[in-house]
């Protein structure tokens, strides 16, 4: 397996470093996952994680969408725009866009909007499971 991880990572022109970054500390290697809405995630992830809207509302988020109090979406510092991820809370599940930048939170790696956050029945910060959608990595370069 590591032989397999620098290959991609040196297909991808990753460090194994930056792909750490870009993810919140998983592994750019995802073995194929299920396929929801025509989309294929990878594996299941664990990372920190909060949630943002009162004071923003209204405003343009990073990626061209104004944030209402139900919009549903999700913040991250590198993924593009529009990249898919699956979220498992308590028994809930939601797929969701990359919709903004953030969070501005040491040693958390998503920021998950209010209708978001109601949606998995997140209390606002912990960690939360994800899969990011198949080849999101290797169009982030």
């Amino acid at each position: 397996m590591p032989v397999l991880l620098a290959a991609c990572c040196a297909a991808l022109a990753l460090t194994p470093a930056s792909a750490s970054a870009m993810t919140g500390g998983a592994s750019p290697i995802a073995t194929p996952g299920p396929v929801e809405g025509g989309i294929a995630f990878g594996t299941m992830r664990s990372a920190g994680a909060t949630w943002y809207g009162p004071g923003l509302y209204g405003n343009n988020t990073a990626c061209g969408q104004v944030l209402m109090p139900g919009t549903i979406g999700v913040a991250h510092r590198n993924l593009p725009c529009g990249t898919a991820v699956k979220f498992v809370h308590r028994g809930r599940q939601l797929v969701t866009r990359v919709i903004d930048r953030g969070p501005y939170t040491v040693g958390n790696a998503w920021d998950l909007t209010n209708g978001a956050r109601l949606a998995l029945d997140f209390e606002g910060v912990g960690r939360i499971r994800y899969a990011l959608e198949q080849g999101a990595l290797a169009s982030n370069r």
